[in-house]
């Protein structure tokens, strides 16, 4: 089919933004937002609405042994692996209704579009919907990916449990249980070429009035829970002098590290997302504290060299009770390869969309397929920049607009690959 002909293949903005808010249904809060997290019942009942779709349309549903769903229309050519398009379902506890979804969604449209359309890609093409990219249910996050490429052991990740002591194991049996029509899909299976679309979450593309972002790559992260142990004692009666305080420890340490983090050229991005302290009563000199670090770098050498320095500060800060800190997780910054991102920008100028090329603040499952494939991100605008947040808000307009891009990117690198 020639480019001409592509260019006459339209997304339906109608569609789109209904199934947008069909899916914030799922899981929706009382202020607007969503809490979906991985696998639970709202999840399941998502995946299973997708599954239906590309049943009803003959495409192949898989589901692999950590959960990650892809929905295939078959191509022509059997020697060729799938193109990918997708992101995740799941959100944050106050999350919004378009962190993740919109690419997944942007995905199906471009499926639907292509399929409505007759047109016979040389490829198989898939929607992906990635497993526990936020995190919040199992720790730690963008498992989906990492497991699918090998970059993590599935055994570990499939034993991590939720608050409730339900592990990864029995979720990803409940939802193959949800939609047992599904094929089995191979961890690794090889694909051609991967794409991701997303809100920026961020405030650029608004500010600047550009319809698309073309993603170079994605900052680095190093993340680490601190735990700082002291002594319980009672409040009235024990001196100061003889107090093992876990919590005035604690805020010496972040005192201490917030100095260390100080940017300014405001590169770094340091958040401690999570401080809890025990026992939590009224009358007890705290025994024990305990906060994450998430910690973020564009530059690996400054992801080495700053957070080389956490142990050795709350060592030396806290001096009256003990630490550990131990690093959960560390991914390092990820550049994109040219063939994607010239795709994305070709196809961009074709529709006469402005465009402005900018780096990925998140993480984003596109950093594991990175390795594994060609891979490329789309952004589109999100108002104020606000995500993770249940005020996060994209326009029909915007929505639109980027899964335009990915149905031509798709059909383009077809032709390509």
């Amino acid at each position: 089919m020639s480019r001409d002909k592509h260019k006459l293949l339209r997304v339906d903005p109608e569609r789109l933004w209904r199934r947008h808010i069909d899916m914030s249904k799922l899981g929706s809060t009382d202020r607007g937002g969503v809490n979906r997290a991985a696998l639970t019942i709202p999840d399941v009942e998502l995946h299973l609405e997708l599954a239906s779709w590309a049943r009803e349309r003959n495409f192949e549903v898989e589901i692999d042994d950590y959960g990650n769903q892809f929905m295939r229309r078959a191509g022509s050519e059997p020697q060729c692996h799938a193109l990918v398009s997708g992101s995740h379902s799941d959100t944050q506890p106050t999350g919004g209704r378009f962190d993740g979804i919109s690419g997944v969604l942007a995905a199906m449209e471009a499926l639907e579009v292509i399929d409505d359309a007759q047109i016979c890609t040389r490829h198989p093409i898939e929607v992906v919907v990635w497993n526990n990219e936020e995190g919040t249910r199992f720790s730690p996050s963008d498992m989906g990916s990492a497991v699918y490429v090998g970059q993590t052991p599935i055994e570990r990740m499939l034993a991590a449990t939720d608050d409730e002591g339900v592990s990864m194991a029995i979720a990803v049996n409940t939802l193959r249980a949800s939609i047992d029509w599904a094929i089995e899909r191979q961890l690794g299976t090889p694909i051609s070429a991967y794409l991701e679309l997303h809100i920026e979450q961020g405030p650029i593309l608004e500010n600047e009035n550009i319809d698309i972002g073309i993603v170079t790559g994605i900052q680095g992260t190093r993340k680490f829970e601190v735990r700082i142990t002291g002594e319980e004692a009672h409040a009235g009666t024990t001196p100061e002098s003889n107090r093992q305080d876990a919590f005035m420890d604690a805020v010496k340490v972040v005192n201490a590290l917030q100095e260390i983090f100080f940017d300014p050229e405001d590169k770094v991005r340091f958040t401690i997302g999570r401080f809890e302290v025990s026992p939590g009563s009224l009358a007890v000199v705290p025994g024990h504290v305990l906060f994450t670090i998430d910690f973020r770098h564009p530059e690996n050498t400054v992801l080495q060299i700053l957070g080389d320095q956490i142990a050795e500060v709350c060592k030396k800060t806290a001096t009256r009770c003990t630490t550990q800190v131990v690093e959960t997780r560390s991914a390092p910054s990820t550049l994109f390869g040219n063939v994607v991102q010239e795709v994305i920008e070709e196809c961009a100028k074709q529709r006469t969309y402005s465009f402005k090329y900018l780096p990925s603040g998140a993480g984003h499952d596109a950093r594991y397929m990175n390795s594994f494939c060609p891979t490329g991100m789309v952004f589109v605008p999100c108002r104020k920049g606000i995500s993770h947040n249940e005020k996060e808000y994209a326009s029909p307009d915007s929505l639109a607009k980027g899964a335009q891009v990915v149905v031509d990117s798709l059909l383009m690198l077809d032709g390509l690959i």
